[in-house]
């Protein structure tokens, strides 16, 4: 039973189609990058196949799905001999709101309540129903699965998500922290404690998924209690173009000082700020890394800044939890910067932690202890695998 699996952004569609017969099998992947402007680019890798690279005007998503579901019959790049092979479409849906706690079928109820929460997830939500609404066009017989990153954080505890602000704002309009990259936070958490053979009930663990866009939740007997996201993906950690917790006077302050609309505002915090607004120079590690070692200051400064901010939330965390057993680090960045990994553990002997340096060096994109053998606390990297939550969630409930 082939699966495809969808991410679409504003200007971009990620994708994977994966074999779940038996055991998982990627079929292929790729991505459809610049939508709606003058070059597009689409990228497709089959495996076992040559790469195939397309740049053309890609006018708007439908163009793009369009792109991908040729490549994925094409005769020579091609994994599947006809469109009838996909047994179901799963998206990746950023907010849920207060309505799911778990994936669903997407039917007309489903596309309005994504379609609510679209002012609460004005740069994602809109993008998530076009592609979904485009499949519906494309492949109209096939079903759809909705699989949303805030989901796994429904079982915050009201302390945990409740702004200090008048009431009548949670009671109106739902504002609250949300949290997100659920899907990665409960996925890489089950999969460390198999490994080590753990009952994840009975463990307090902390998540740290650190990309581009970054988070850290608490999670305590499987359950997600805290998280450093709010109700949008900006707040929390100082990100890569993102700012994270931020003052809201400094915000007003600066939007007085420049005339900024709101529209400005969201500019300033989601796209121009983070670890790239600090250095000036990139919202890349491996960039900022390079420039740090040339003895770029604020590119150093913007790696103390985003490596002081993990440390202190897990040591938040770890308050919230009454002690912790596990730290994870994943995601682009937690998976592959040894450098970030060091930094965040150095000091956290407190909590129990005994890093190993050395083989924390060779682990790049594998799943790993990092901590020594008589460490109390373990410390593991673990490989994320996103899609493959989405396709397993969109299997079970179209059977």
């Amino acid at each position: 039973m082939n699966i495809l699996v969808l991410n679409c952004g504003s200007s971009s569609i990620k994708y994977q189609l994966l074999n779940m017969e038996a055991q998982p099998v990627l079929l292929a992947k790729g991505i459809v990058e610049k939508i709606g402007l003058p070059l597009g680019i689409f990228t497709h890798k089959p495996e076992g196949k040559e790469k195939y690279i397309l740049e053309k005007p890609i006018p708007d998503h439908v163009d793009g799905m369009d792109l991908i579901l040729k490549a994925l019959t094409d005769k020579k790049y091609g994994v599947i001999a006809s469109l009838d092979e996909i047994f179901a479409v799963g998206h990746r849906i950023a907010h849920g709101g207060e309505y799911f706690s778990h994936s669903v079928l997407i039917d007309e109820e489903v596309k309005a309540k994504i379609k609510a929460c679209s002012e609460i997830a004005p740069l994602h939500n809109p993008a998530h129903l076009k592609g979904i609404e485009t499949m519906e066009r494309l492949l109209p017989t096939i079903p759809q699965v909705a699989v949303f990153d805030t989901s796994f954080h429904q079982t915050l505890p009201p302390k945990a998500f409740i702004y200090g602000i008048p009431y009548e704002y949670y009671e109106n309009y739902s504002v609250r922290r949300y949290g997100f990259h659920g899907t990665s936070h409960k996925f890489v958490a089950e999969k460390a404690c198999k490994i080590l053979g753990w009952d994840i009930t009975e463990k307090k663990i902390i998540t740290c998924h650190l990309g581009n866009g970054a988070s850290i939740t608490a999670i305590d007997k499987g359950k997600s209690v805290d998280t450093s996201m709010g109700f949008t993906p900006v707040a929390g950690l100082v990100m890569g173009t993102r700012c994270g917790d931020l003052d809201t006077g400094a915000l007003l302050y600066i939007c007085d000082k420049k005339g900024y609309t709101s529209l400005d505002a969201v500019r300033l915090t989601n796209k121009e700020s983070g670890v790239f607004g600090i250095s000036g120079v990139s919202s890349d590690f491996r960039e900022l890394t390079s420039a740090a070692d040339a003895g770029n200051y604020r590119a150093e400064l913007a790696l103390d800044v985003f490596c002081y901010n993990v440390k202190k939330y897990i040591g938040a965390y770890a308050a919230v939890l009454n002690g912790v057993d596990l730290i994870i680090f994943t995601g682009g960045i937690g998976e592959n910067d040894e450098r970030v990994r060091n930094s965040v553990c150095t000091g956290l002997e407190y909590l129990g932690v005994e890093f190993d340096e050395a083989v924390n060096l060779k682990a790049r994109g594998v799943d790993r202890i990092l901590s020594t053998p008589h460490s109390k606390t373990f410390v593991m990297t673990i490989t994320t695998d996103e899609e493959l939550v989405i396709a397993t969630d969109t299997l079970n409930l179209v059977k």
